[in-house]
């Protein structure tokens, strides 16, 4: 799979969040133009979008300084988000009852980032699951009138009672 265009490619090793977070933020900005990206990452509320955000920073860098590439034009070719080593030094206990203690294990990732200056030939797949999306601002309501105060409801039982005592019920007759 040898390609004729220019990339750049950065590494991020050894990141200490576990690689299911950041292939999320990475299944969002694959295959977009690095402009759309950056402004996707910048915006997401999500802890694992910082780093990937320095790392496609990193990549463009890499692209203008060593491979002359117009970093403006730029388009995120392929991300990969890889689980990093599980060793010893990525365990932690956790004190449990009557004097045990269990492991937390501590997840590290490699991620890669390619960016060239052609977009990517394959669509891209929708994948189910969360996305990582720019918080929308609230709407407003179409008139500026003041809201309607809100009125509590009553539960079934009371309109019930309050129904029964409204009508009187018919006299017995002896």
């Amino acid at each position: 799979m040898t390609d004729q265009t220019p990339q750049a490619v950065a590494h991020l090793r050894f990141v200490r969040t576990g690689p299911r977070k950041l292939r999320r933020v990475a299944n969002a900005i694959r295959g977009k133009s690095v402009r759309e990206a950056l402004v996707l990452l910048e915006f997401a509320e999500v802890y694992a979008a910082e780093p990937i955000e320095k790392l496609v920073r990193s990549a463009v860098a890499n692209a203008g300084n060593n491979h002359d590439m117009n970093t403006d034009e730029l388009y995120i070719s392929r991300i990969t988000v890889d689980g990093g080593p599980g060793g010893r030094f990525t365990k932690r206990l956790d004190p449990r009852a009557q004097g045990r203690a269990a492991f937390k294990r501590k997840r590290l990732s490699h991620v890669t980032v390619i960016v060239s200056e052609t977009a990517p030939s394959k669509a891209r797949k929708k994948s189910a699951g969360a996305s990582v999306q720019a918080p929308r601002p609230a709407r407003r309501s179409a008139s500026p009138a003041a809201p309607e105060p809100k009125t509590r409801r009553k539960k079934a039982g009371a309109r019930k009672r309050a129904a029964s005592a409204a009508s009187p019920e018919p006299a017995k007759e002896s």
